[in-house]
């Protein structure tokens, strides 16, 4: 198996291409080792020291490191981790985790405008955030304000406020005149 990496604009965060699908449907955020239970493959890499957070797509794995550590140091061992978990046949996601939609459901008077804004996203925003190794999700949209939750290798990105107010902020505006702001979210 051969493994090749990408960096990403989050210069704590690579992009891991194990060559086969790792997660069929979605993605998953483990932003935390507690929050790794759900995937054995996460909970794998949270083992290794200087690891802060897993993000997983559907042919990626992102892997954030703790600024103290030097990506020398730890780039080796998230390989073999990688590489031990898809050889070793276990899942990926245990029976208790699935994996997230990227979707908040948003019912009432603005629900086509929401309907609007999803599309855009997965039409135009997260197959080009998932390039970088993360993806955006939809959390809310409240008297012209649309709340997106950063994820992956774009969550802590020094450039992620520039592509939500910049890129994703005009684009939805473009399109749809009632958003007037895009606002980040933490979860």
């Amino acid at each position: 198996m051969f493994i090749q990496t990408e960096s990403t604009p989050n210069p704590a965060t690579l992009k891991f291409l194990p060559g086969q699908t790792v997660l069929e449907v979605g993605t998953a955020d483990f932003p935390s080792a507690e929050a790794a239970e759900a995937s054995p493959l996460a909970k794998r890499v949270f083992a290794l020291s200087g690891v802060t957070g897993v993000f997983l797509g559907n042919d990626f794995v992102t892997v954030t490191k703790d600024a103290d550590v030097e990506w020398d140091h730890v780039k080796p061992s998230i390989l073999g981790a990688i590489m031990e978990h898809f050889q070793s046949g276990q899942p990926v996601m245990g029976d208790t985790g699935a994996a997230a939609s990227g979707h908040a459901e948003h019912t009432g008077e603005d629900g086509e405008i929401v309907d609007q804004i999803k599309e855009l996203l997965d039409t135009r925003v997260r197959p080009a955030v998932a390039q970088d190794g993360g993806d955006i999700t939809f959390h809310g949209f409240d008297r012209g304000v649309v709340y997106l939750h950063m994820q992956g290798a774009c969550a802590g990105c020094p450039s992620s406020t520039i592509t939500l107010k910049m890129g994703i902020e005009n684009l939805l505006r473009h399109y749809i005149p009632e958003v007037t702001e895009v606002r980040p979210v933490g979860v």
